[in-house]
């Protein structure tokens, strides 16, 4: 889930898009309704017209401070310091999106203020004096979901092709076109279409099969990497860090994709009876690949997906990854979020158990980044960090969640996101 991908593709959970598969774009806005602040319902999804469909239930259910589990012993200032982060001088991300809500704009400011003012408040207490709590379900009324994990991978690299570093990653295509739809048709927000010219007309752009067999001779790669399998899940997730033969570290950013839809390899296998659904987790599909290297290419290449990246010179090495709200990421803190459901910069507390030791996990954290796998109302992608232990707990993550939304008391619940 980080702006590694683009708003519609980012940051979707290695595990669900190796899995599950990314969606393409985002699925059109359903029809919706906020009823005024402080009923105890509001925006209700409509489903397809059915006489046998029961209505969905409303998206938010109004829930309090003293019904999320952890709260009262939980480290609210730094989930605080982070929400206020939002709209500082320096970035003031929230700010910068037109579709950001104003009353969660003029909140982050006010939070600001008082973590700087004399009159400072424990975090704790000024947060239940400023926010409402609404607890997410589902169109059933059910509260639980899913909750799965992404991480900042760490490969090993080279400037040029040599030896083992022979697997090229490129930046964006010269003739690659990237084409705005909503720009003319407001409808399609969110939707791009992407192809190059072929005389006068606009044709599909290079899908993995030819990108692999004709890239190396039309763009100069940013980095060579030494692991084909560690090349693709890179793309999967979007962004990460590559270490040079001199010890130097180099970050790449999401630029663009190759306009083709993102195909799971792991349902590719199992398709295709080499594993089972239980074997087809990123271990798993390791280990098919080290006894069956003959056949990576053919796999890698059923996803018709490819990737594009820019080297990004600007973060710190302390810095995560740059999420869809265009922030850096923060480990333990950044969820990628269903963008049609939550505004960016959403305060979210969640409920879910460590998949490393299964103990509870509920915490505050903060909508920052979305992904393609990323749809439905009680769904979310953790941002575990960056390098191998961040892959293991991301890898492993597939947990129940539920999910409440904190939110500015008198603004209207949101509409969608943006």
């Amino acid at each position: 889930m980080f702006k590694p991908l683009p708003c519609w593709w980012a940051s979707a959970a290695l595990v669900t898009a190796i899995l599950s598969g990314c969606a393409s774009s985002p699925t059109p806005k359903t029809a919706d309704c906020v009823c005024p602040a402080g009923e105890t319902s509001a925006k209700i999804d409509k489903k397809a017209d059915s006489k046998d469909e029961k209505p969905a239930q409303p998206l938010f259910v109004k829930s309090d401070f003293s019904e999320l589990p952890g709260w009262s012993s939980s480290n609210h200032s730094k989930f605080l310091e982070a929400f206020a982060e939002q709209c500082s001088a320096n970035g003031n991300a929230l700010a910068k999106r037109k579709a950001t809500p104003s009353g969660l704009l003029d909140t982050c400011r006010k939070a600001r203020h008082n973590m700087t003012g004399n009159a400072l408040l424990p975090a704790q207490i000024w947060m239940e004096a400023n926010f409402d709590v609404w607890q997410f379900q589902q169109e059933d009324g059910k509260k639980e979901g899913l909750l799965t994990g992404y991480f900042e991978p760490m490969l090993k690299g080279s400037r040029k092709a040599q030896g083992a570093y022979n697997v090229p990653l490129f930046g964006v295509p010269s003739d690659l076109i990237s084409v705005k739809l909503d720009d003319v048709y407001p409808e399609l927000k969110g939707k791009r279409l992407r192809g190059r010219l072929q005389g006068d007309a606009l044709v599909p752009f290079f899908n993995r099969a030819e990108w692999e067999r004709l890239g190396p001779d039309r763009e100069k790669p940013v980095v060579w990497v030494n692991d084909k399998l560690d090349a693709f899940l890179l793309q999967v997730q979007g962004s990460g860090r590559v270490e040079l033969q001199d010890g130097n570290v180099i970050r790449l950013s999401y630029a663009d994709q190759n306009g083709h839809p993102y195909k799971s390899i792991g349902k590719v296998l199992v398709d295709r009876g080499e594993l089972t659904a239980a074997q087809a987790t990123i271990p798993g599909i390791r280990n098919w690949a080290k006894t069956n290297p003959g056949k990576l290419e053919d796999l890698l290449n059923a996803n018709p997906s490819v990737v594009f990246f820019k080297e990004n010179k600007v973060l710190r090495p302390q810095e995560g990854p740059v999420g869809a709200m265009g922030v850096p990421l923060t480990a333990g803190l950044s969820l990628a979020i269903d963008r049609e459901k939550i505004p960016y910069g959403s305060p979210i507390w969640i409920a879910s158990t460590d998949p490393l030791t299964n103990k509870p996990m509920t915490q505050g954290t903060l909508a920052q980044d979305t992904g393609g796998a990323i749809r439905g109302r009680v769904r979310a992608d953790y941002f575990w960090g960056t390098g191998t232990k961040a892959g293991e707990a991301a890898g492993l993550t597939r947990q129940p969640l539920k999910m409440w939304l904190i939110w500015p008391k008198g603004t209207p619940l949101p509409e969608s996101g943006s």
